[in-house]
């Protein structure tokens, strides 16, 4: 347990001290400082429950001569629960956030290095791009490549380069940039003597020491001027060029990479000044060695991407915005490739991953699972004594940007209540590194836990993919729901940005005259489990356990993004060939080394459709439906046939229906004709000794 600072902030909130099992402050930050301080030579966990004065708090342990036992942790319960219209009514939220802060730190995850050592190029127009290296040119090695003209410097105390740019790819302290040098000036020969200039008769050529080709008559007298130098040639036959870099800045109108989450050590600022000073000024920051989180852990053993040089799901690929996951097979058998240095940890791939090969881990769903317990707990505990119990809902928001619009949102509920909602009482804020990163199995899991809804907020500034993936994931969460006979419970709230907080005050109000809704079901006992597939088996378990409406026999129709399901399979066209057996990367589907029969088990499916694209036969068509945790158990026969045994010999080689199948296309073939169709019924050896036994 740790010690806990609860500041009323000079009697603004309705705090009951005795409920809360804390002493309050009036104020904390000002006269009652010292009791802060006091705290700092002792033995205990300190968290103080109030982020407006975080720095000065993180000050004063810094100032302490006694290093601190846990680095401190800061609660904020007055914009989320203190100042808002239900206040006197938040206790239990209240209580729930101060335990929260008692969990354990999650575990550390393994961090992606960063070395730059200040090798900045500036690519666009050299009228604002050559201005900007002459300012950082004497703290950063500066380079520059201008795609448009502008004049040059007189002395010559960076390199400076002209062309159109390529291919730009990379991230901090490793870019590589490809070029065309397209006019027949080179700016590293050229010593800018201007005898080219005087000897244009066209006056094509300026102090940007590029030829204006529209201007330009071919007279080559600029040629002649440069002949001891050799800085121009028109017919140049080697005209591209590279080089590396660890910092970009792209001044371009149109910048090269247009993700929406670009690289560590690239910026495109546009064409406004001040955001261009901003941009420069983040840059001269980047020189040294640098880390972040490593955000993903992959599992090449359960992905299904790829089998047999088919390509199946590419979920993650799809929905990356920074371009940091590839394709990759090798002999056949398909994986993918994340660069954690081009990952920026929105962690959509992982919400995505039917399989769970590509899980976030930063923190793990484990760790995520002890909070939500915690959460629901401690709720669940003080709003029961007053005999009112109540059922939390959850609302999922993106650490930064969410706390800030949840931060200002209960300010606003606070100076201005008729015009801001802020966040109700049985409504519970958790804040995760990225909101693409959560996903159905812990939506669903926290209404497994008792939480009666799951809200997540969008604060605008999600890639387009993230949003449409979280979009499809909520609607195949709710169809879920339904199919066992619940309300939906999963819900989005979308805002334009993190300024846009009447749309966030109006979901609010919504919420809070709606009122606090029951759970769906008793709280669930087990905990979360890093492997996808097994907290959500967990999770389906638990519904249908407590399902109002049984599953109907053939399974609930579930929309085509899920990742449970079943094979329907075409008998007739069917041969039992077992190439999709092979093709499987989940193991789903099973033969039989004794006797053709296909078998299936629902529970492995993932729904890649790798075994639809196999089959020669285009037998096998996905069925997303969700079936009785039993059923989905089974193994059951798909198709089976009889084994055709060799008319000569006696040896199986095959089945019946592949028989007569060879039968129908081979029979009019002039090789099998007549008696010679005998031979299809053959092995592939009596086959042999039957035809050299024609021949002779």
């Amino acid at each position: 347990m740790s010690q806990k600072f609860v500041c009323n902030c000079n009697g603004t909130m309705p705090l009951d001290a005795k409920a809360l099992g804390v002493s309050v402050h009036q104020s904390l930050c000002r006269q009652e400082v010292g009791s802060f301080i006091k705290a700092l030579d002792g033995s205990e966990e300190l968290v103080v429950a109030c982020t407006q004065e975080a720095a000065l708090f993180s000050e004063l342990a810094e100032q302490s001569e006694k290093p601190l036992v846990a680095p401190l942790r800061f609660v904020n319960i007055r914009e989320v629960a203190g100042w808002t219209q239900e206040a006197k009514v938040s206790g239990p939220k209240i209580a729930a956030l101060l335990a929260l802060a008692d969990v354990p730190e999650a575990e550390p995850v393994p961090v992606v290095q960063y070395e730059s050592q200040g090798r900045l190029l500036i690519i666009g127009p050299g009228s604002s791009a050559i201005p900007w290296a002459e300012k950082v040119a004497s703290t950063l090695d500066v380079s520059v490549l201008c795609t448009g003209p502008g004049d040059l410097p007189l002395t010559r105390n960076y390199p400076i380069y002209t062309g159109f740019v390529t291919k730009l790819e990379g991230y901090l302290g490793n870019f590589s940039v490809d070029w065309d040098l397209q006019n027949p000036i080179d700016p590293e020969m050229c010593t800018r003597c201007g005898a080219c200039i005087e000897a244009c008769p066209e006056n094509a050529i300026d102090l940007s020491f590029q030829i204006d080709l529209g201007k330009c008559k071919s007279h080559r007298a600029c040629v002649s001027a440069c002949a001891s130098i050799g800085a121009i040639a028109f017919d140049r036959a080697q005209r591209n060029r590279n080089a590396e870099f660890d910092l970009v800045l792209d001044l371009r109108t149109d910048p090269k990479l247009r993700m929406s989450q670009t690289p560590q050590g690239y910026f495109a600022p546009g064409k406004d000044p001040l955001d261009q000073a901003l941009a420069i000024g983040q840059l001269m920051e980047m020189v040294g060695e640098f880390e972040k989180p490593k955000y993903f852990v992959y599992n090449d053993k359960v992905c299904a991407h790829g089998r047999n040089g088919k390509v199946g799901c590419s979920a993650c690929i799809d929905v990356c915005s920074t371009g940091a996951i590839q394709s990759v097979f090798k002999n056949g058998q398909g994986t993918v490739e994340v660069n954690p240095n081009l990952c920026m940890g929105c962690g959509a791939c992982s919400t995505v991953c039917p399989s769970g090969a590509m899980r976030y881990n930063y923190p793990s769903v484990t760790h995520q699972g002890k909070e939500l317990k915690t959460l629901i707990t401690t709720f669940s505990a003080e709003s029961a004594k007053p005999n009112q119990k109540v059922a939390p809902s959850l609302l999922f928001h993106t650490l930064k940007a969410g706390t800030q619009m949840i931060d200002a949102l209960g300010r606003l509920a606070h100076v201005a209540p008729k015009q801001y909602e802020g966040l109700p009482s049985f409504l519970i804020p958790y804040g995760i590194e990225h909101i693409a990163s959560t996903g159905l199995e812990l939506w669903l899991g926290a209404l497994t836990f008792g939480f009666a809804e799951v809200t997540l907020l969008l604060s605008g500034d999600e890639d387009p993919a993230y949003r449409a993936a979280l979009e499809d994931q909520t609607k195949l969460a709710n169809a879920i729901l339904k199919a066992f006979g619940f309300d939906e419970r999963i819900h989005l709230v979308m805002v334009d940005s993190v300024e846009d907080l009447q749309t966030l005050s109006k979901a609010m109000g919504v919420l809070r005259q709606r009122g606090a809704l029951p759970s769906i079901c008793a709280s669930a006992s087990f905990g979360f489990s890093n492997q996808k597939r097994e907290t959500l088996e967990a999770v389906l378990e638990h519904l249908q356990k407590h399902a109002i409406t049984p599953l109907p026999e053939q399974g609930a129709t579930l929309p085509k993004s899920a990742l449970l399901g079943g094979l329907a399979i075409n008998a007739d066209a069917c041969t039992l060939c077992m190439s999709c057996v092979s093709s499987c990367p989940e193991g789903a589907l099973i033969d039989n080394p004794d006797e053709p029969i296909l078998t299936f088990i629902e529970k492995q499916c993932v729904q890649c459709g790798i075994c639809t694209q196999t089959c020669p036969e285009q037998a096998l068509t996905l069925q997303p439906r969700l079936k009785t945790v039993e059923q989905r158990k089974q193994k059951v026969v798909l198709n089976q046939t009889q084994i055709f045994h060799c008319i000569s010999c006696g040896k199986p080689f095959g089945t019946a229906k592949m028989v007569d199948l060879m039968l129908a296309k081979l029979g009019a073939h002039g090789a099998f004709a007549g008696a010679a169709m005998e031979r299809l019924k053959m092995c592939g050896d009596c086959r042999v000794v039957d035809m050299v036994k024609k021949e002779l």
